[in-house]
């Protein structure tokens, strides 16, 4: 009867629960650690967690640093070109320089012709064409001047603006170069990289994804100016002021020499036509003095004719006149003579004798007259023409020295201060 009998528990149903409830609670915290291992065999980082972070973050360094390093190439080149633009623009503005002082010298070489020319004499001393001549070349050099003066004003003002984005670049790229200390600063293997690319692709090889997450991404960083990233604004900005200054400054330096080869043109020019003038007016000079001494010639040849005719004409009238006492009178001299006595005998017999050696002493002392007359008018008129004869010479003189002053300094190797 005992063996047949269910068995009955002796313990209190509540201590049976208590560790069946411990049982249960074991086997689902079990359930729910084993769940959470499958999830962290899935979830959880690797054992070499931090050397793949680190892997990574010294790619990220690596893609950045290549990137900014692109950027400071880009700068770097854009500060070479600047400073090549700095050389050709002062090399511009020397030349400009060098024309203003041309231009200055040839005023100044306009100026001493005009207070040469000053220095003839009085009868010379007429406007003439040279003198509209050397006023036309000093306008025209003034006005020279005057657009030189501009251009070199612009000069200036353009290598500000240049040495400005020169030093605003040489900062961009102080600051973007401070993250390269441990990169390797060479640029072949940015410069070359899009020849390399392009060699490759002709012989039909393929890129290594480290060509395309390199060197690739060392050319084509973004072009959108980023003020965390690589490109920021700040040196977008460079870039572009440094671009516009070197645009202008090319601009600049074409209107440069445009101006100066206009200006040496203009100079030339004007001192080809006065020079030109001055020796015709040289030659003009010459010919009248070759004319005047060819009548002071004729002039003294006439002085000399009539003064030989005042004398012979002197000479006659003093035969018509006579010896001056009566007892140097000979007897066919006499008005009285015996032949005139015996003629006079007769009524009605007067003879003109005496009123016709009157009238003809009369007239011989009014040829002597006019003849006197005419010896001093050439007299005058000699002298007049030797004052004037002198006067063309020092007038030939003068324009002569102007013209070799003016050769001796068109080579401009002279200075301002020099005296004439």
């Amino acid at each position: 009867m005992l063996g047949t009998k269910a068995a009955t528990a002796i313990g209190p149903e509540s201590w049976r629960n208590s560790t069946l409830k411990g049982i249960k609670l074991s086997n689902t915290i079990v359930n729910k650690s084993d769940k959470s291992c499958d999830v962290g065999r899935s979830l959880d980082p690797l054992p070499h967690l931090r050397d793949t972070v680190s892997q990574l973050s010294n790619d990220e360094i690596h893609r950045y640093t290549r990137e900014v390093r692109a950027v400071v190439a880009k700068l770097r080149e854009s500060l070479l070109e600047t400073n090549e633009e700095i050389k050709s623009l002062t090399r511009g503005r020397e030349a400009i320089e060098k024309a203003l002082e041309h231009t200055r010298k040839d005023i100044r070489l306009n100026k001493d012709s005009q207070e040469v020319r000053m220095s003839r004499p009085p009868r010379e001393k007429g406007h003439d064409g040279a003198d509209d001549l050397l006023n036309a070349e000093k306008a025209h050099l003034i006005n020279c001047k005057k657009a030189l003066e501009a251009q070199l004003r612009s000069v200036q003002q353009q290598l500000l603006v240049l040495d400005a984005a020169r030093k605003r670049l040489f900062g961009v790229l102080q600051e973007r170069s401070r993250v390269l200390d441990l990169l390797n600063h060479s640029l072949s293997s940015i410069t070359n990289v899009n020849s390399a690319m392009s060699n490759m692709s002709s012989s039909g090889m393929r890129r290594s994804k480290s060509v395309q997450d390199g060197r690739y991404s060392r050319m084509n960083y973004s072009n959108l100016p980023d003020p965390l990233g690589p490109f920021t604004p700040e040196a977008d900005q460079a870039l572009a002021d440094a671009d516009d200054a070197r645009a202008r400054s090319a601009y600049l330096r074409r209107e440069l020499r445009e101006a100066i080869d206009r200006t040496d043109k203009l100079q030339k020019a004007a001192h080809k036509s006065v020079n030109d003038g001055l020796t015709q007016k040289l030659s003009e000079t010459v010919t009248l003095k070759q004319h005047l001494g060819v009548s002071f010639g004729e002039n003294r040849h006439g002085m000399h004719r009539a003064q030989r005719w005042y004398d012979a004409t002197d000479k006659a009238r003093s035969y018509t006149l006579g010896p001056v006492a009566s007892s140097d009178l000979s007897t066919r001299e006499r008005l009285d003579r015996p032949m005139v006595k015996v003629f006079q005998r007769h009524p009605g017999t007067q003879l003109p004798e005496a009123q016709e050696i009157i009238r003809g002493g009369d007239g011989l002392l009014q040829s002597l007259t006019a003849t006197s007359r005419n010896i001093g008018l050439l007299r005058l008129t000699q002298l007049k023409l030797r004052n004037d004869i002198k006067s063309k010479s020092a007038a030939a003189g003068i324009d002569g020295s102007i013209i070799r002053m003016r050769r001796s300094k068109s080579n401009h190797r002279w200075t301002l201060g020099e005296a004439f």
